[in-house]
């Protein structure tokens, strides 16, 4: 599993009975102590960026790649991907690529016992639509990209809004002791109140072995969901559709397999 962040995780960040390891994009110079960290930053090979931070990448990796791609590496923000990129550029091509269907099931066995490796392709126009598709990616995960605004979930019923046993009801199911037949997804926080227009996929879509929409609800069962709670919650079902139609993108995108 690989996810996006714009703040320090916890080593047991989505289970207690898993261990995360963090990779920052930079690192920041620490101006209170000469650590040995920051020794290594004052001799970096990169010109310090915003706030005096240089990329946390292999000088060999970035040579390797800008050889590949033929376009010179500018070592804070993005480049232009005509001529040159950067840092983010290179963090949201790995993004798009760890994404990939066919990534993750090529490699299942691999990445069961390893941290993913990165393949590198050679063809500019691929690496600027993977770029693009993994810098959307990046802004759905991190709940910024402007479409989570736009909710594609009702929350028809009045009530308490308290959790009691998170349910789902796809369409076409017949709710119990109703004859209606559902023509859109519901998940029932309670055994009246439901959000209405929750895709199957969407309900079934995992992280990290979890079940997203379903882990997010029992984690709150005996609590009454507030007004940013729901709005949360409703953010977070756009976010993982947007997911799904993403993740389909980059496997249309990448013609073949291995990359080249």
């Amino acid at each position: 599993m690989f996810h996006s962040t714009r703040e320090i995780i916890e080593h047991v960040a989505v289970s207690s009975k898993t261990t995360d390891t963090l990779f920052p994009l930079y690192h920041y110079p620490n101006t209170s102590r000469k650590s040995s960290r920051q020794k290594s930053l004052d001799s970096a090979e990169w010109p310090p960026g915003k706030d005096g931070r240089v990329p946390n990448l292999s000088p060999e990796f970035v040579a390797d790649f800008t050889e590949k791609l033929g376009l010179e590496f500018v070592s804070d923000g993005n480049g232009d991907l005509e001529s040159t990129l950067g840092p983010e550029d290179i963090l949201h091509y790995i993004y798009a690529v760890f994404h990939s269907p066919t990534y993750r099931e090529r490699y299942a066995e691999f990445l069961k016992i390893d941290f993913p490796r990165v393949p590198l392709t050679s063809d500019p126009d691929l690496f600027r639509r993977l770029c693009a598709l993994g810098a959307d990616l990046t802004a759905l995960h991190l709940l910024e990209a402007p479409q989570l605004s736009e909710s594609i979930t009702r929350y028809p019923i009045p009530g308490d809004n308290l959790v009691e046993r998170p349910r789902y009801f796809a369409p076409g199911d017949c709710l119990p002791k109703e004859k209606e037949t559902l023509k859109k997804g519901r998940v029932y926080i309670n055994k009246a109140q439901y959000l209405e227009g929750v895709d199957p996929e969407v309900w079934e879509f995992q992280v990290g072995g979890y079940q997203v929409c379903a882990k997010w609800l029992k984690d709150r069962k005996g609590r009454r969901l507030s007004y940013d709670d729901l709005t949360t919650y409703q953010r977070i079902v756009v976010a993982l559709k947007e997911t799904i139609r993403l993740m389909a993108e980059i496997d249309e995108a990448i013609p073949e397999w291995p990359i080249s």
